[in-house]
């Protein structure tokens, strides 16, 4: 009888501790990952083993499975490391245009930018965080607008 009750009681415990961590998950999206500059120059294709990562409008895209085009001496290895929004924009390898500045890029670049992002880089590549231009403010001061793309259900105090 001891042995009986002994079983049901724990029994309930397990049920109940179950029961609480079930409701302590939160959603099924990942924590969005910040990368500052200097973090993401670290994921330029130059050391081997290391994932390959390039930002366009902010968001960072791992493109280690396109290698050949983004490696180390690959034709496109200028735009990793970087938020390259406007040399995407641009279709553009020069130094000047290897940044996330879009000043003065015209109506068919801005086009051309948003067909690529989301036709390319989107629909082929994992996203894996967001610039810190993105997220925050010029004052560091969480940005209120801020949608990540991978994250439907994302809160800025969940999150940050």
């Amino acid at each position: 009888m001891l042995c009986s009750r002994c079983i049901t009681f724990f029994s309930l415990i397990l049920i109940c501790t179950a029961n609480d961590t079930t409701l302590k998950l939160k959603h099924d999206s990942k924590p969005v990952r910040l990368f500052t500059d200097e973090e993401l120059r670290r994921y330029d294709g130059s050391e081997d083993g290391q994932p390959i990562y390039m930002a366009i409008k902010g968001v960072v895209f791992d493109v280690t499975s396109g290698k050949r085009f983004y490696g180390k001496d690959a034709p496109y290895n200028a735009l990793v490391g970087k938020d390259s929004t406007r040399a995407v924009a641009k279709m553009s390898l020069e130094p000047e245009d290897l940044t996330h500045d879009t000043t003065g890029l015209s109506e068919k670049e801005l086009e051309s930018l948003e067909s690529v992002f989301t036709g390319t880089y989107k629909s082929k590549y994992p996203i894996v965080g967001y610039t810190s231009r993105r997220i925050l403010n010029e004052d560091g001061s969480p940005n209120e607008g801020f949608k990540p793309e991978d994250q439907p259900h994302f809160s800025i105090r969940d999150e940050l």
